[in-house]
């Protein structure tokens, strides 16, 4: 077959800075809620941190190397906030600037197209020590940070994501306590969601002066499917749509919460009276693209609401003949195509990139050197298969960027989980390109044509060292 992706489609990688960076003393950063939930005993899996990393911030021209040589043509890619702003307010760290300066003018002159993501979990302690995300002088600190980092690459940056995956923070950091900052009080959480959200907007109406480049926010959507045809799962699975999708697409592009979710937050929370007049006004309309990290869907059943139960759905678990990354995440990219065609239909037309999109599929270097690791092929293979199909069917996809180009911390798990294109030793930081980046390679030499890079191009397929996928 024919490629159907456009002309200028965007194939690429992506990391953030916490995740890769380390050097956490250098140039005088200032210390991140992540520097201090590492602290905590037992909330980091194996009990690691990311003072080193993949050693990212000295090694940054051997990731430049990395790109160059798997053929990338777009790398996204976050600035640190702590960095930058080290004490939260006030003093921008030159230093630091002048590092992302260096690295986007090497990605750059290497032809590679920068996506610059601002916030990628990793605030200041000094907010968080003011309250983070439950103050409204968050949205304040974030302008602050987002205007110093647009005043220095506002030129050279065509794509900047403000935020990402405000869910997951919301989630994670402040309603189970299970991510920076710790906090376990739902109605703390939407809260700091709606703050997020505020701080896209602002943010985005204070660098758009600042940068010809497209502007708009990354949230991770989930689509939720009922667990059988019941009226009662049906309303399950729309219910949690409203709680992990619409709770922030709305707002973003409509410029109004969706009621039914509002209605479901001011039962369990309260009045959400931190809403003020014109807060929704001043998030919508303000998305040039739609950053999209998928991963999976939610199979969604009723139940009861309880003392651990405040919502009336529950995920169950996905079907038996499912598969499954290393970490248990059913693999569904027929549900990308669905979600791909959902946005398209419910919200405005404005360009989809897909900013993460990747699997944990944990294999190590074999005899040969290599690391064979053919499940992240096929699921590369799929995903491609499925983002054809929507561009086929008039999906405005701009590009794909998979997680992650390299191993990394990843965040509450530590060490454990793979999610990289490239195996990185992490006691000597050496790298090593896995079959599935060279497969990507091919794919993006051949813009995705899946039929001009059959599945068993080279010798990638021929051994599978974590048993059968497909």
């Amino acid at each position: 077959m024919s490629t159907p992706f456009p002309d200028g489609f965007l194939w690429g990688a992506a990391t953030s800075a916490y995740q890769t960076e380390g050097s956490l003393d250098a140039d005088g950063r200032g210390a991140s809620i992540w520097d201090s939930f590492a602290r905590i005993p037992g909330a980091i899996e194996g009990g690691g941190d990311a003072s080193i990393a993949t050693d990212s911030y000295r090694r940054w021209r051997d990731d430049l190397d990395l790109i160059t040589e798997l053929g990338l043509g777009a790398y996204r890619f976050s600035t640190a906030w702590s960095r930058v702003v080290p004490d939260g307010r006030g003093r921008i760290e030159p230093r630091a600037l002048d590092h992302y300066e260096r690295f986007v003018d090497g990605l750059l002159e290497r032809g590679v197209t920068p996506v610059l993501t601002l916030n990628h979990w990793d605030m200041p302690q000094a907010l968080m020590d003011e309250g983070g995300w439950l103050g409204r002088g968050s949205v304040d600190a974030f302008v602050h940070y987002a205007t110093a980092v647009a005043e220095r690459l506002g030129d050279r940056i065509p794509w900047w994501i403000t935020q990402c995956e405000p869910w997951i923070v919301q989630l994670l950091g402040y309603q189970l306590g299970l991510h920076a900052p710790g906090l376990a009080d739902l109605a703390s959480s939407v809260r700091a969601g709606h703050h997020i959200l505020l701080a896209h907007g602002a943010a985005y109406d204070a660098m758009r002066p600042l940068t010809s480049g497209r502007i708009g926010a990354g949230p991770n959507l989930l689509p939720c499917v009922p667990a059988s045809d019941s009226p009662e799962d049906r309303a399950a699975a729309i219910g949690s749509d409203g709680y992990v999708n619409r709770w922030y697409l709305d707002p973003l592009f409509l410029g109004k919460y969706p009621d039914d979710m509002r209605a479901h937050w001011e039962r369990v929370a309260g009045p959400l009276d931190f809403i003020r007049d014109g807060d929704e006004a001043a998030i919508g309309g303000r998305m040039d693209f739609l950053g999209l990290n998928y991963y999976t869907r939610r199979v969604m059943t009723a139940a009861e609401v309880g003392p651990n139960r405040s919502f009336p759905w529950q995920v169950v678990r996905a079907p038996e003949e499912s598969r499954l990354t290393d970490e248990g995440t059913e693999i569904v990219p027929e549900a990308l195509l669905a979600l791909l065609l959902r946005l398209k239909a419910d919200y405005p037309a404005v360009p989809i990139l897909i900013t993460e999109n990747g699997l944990t599929s944990n294999e190590t270097p074999q005899h040969d050197g290599r690391v064979h690791d053919v499940r992240r092929i096929r699921f590369l293979r799929a995903h491609i298969a499925a983002m054809a199909e929507a561009v086929r069917q008039g999906v405005p996809l701009a590009g794909y960027l998979h997680w992650s180009l390299l191993d990394n911390f990843e965040w509450a798990l530590g060490y454990r989980p793979r999610f990289g294109l490239v195996f990185v030793d992490y006691p000597t930081g050496q790298r090593t390109i896995k079959d599935s980046a060279r497969h990507y390679s091919a794919l993006i030499d051949a813009d995705g044509d899946l039929d001009a890079v059959p599945e068993d191009f080279g010798d990638e397929a021929a051994v599978d060292a974590s048993g059968v996928f497909g």
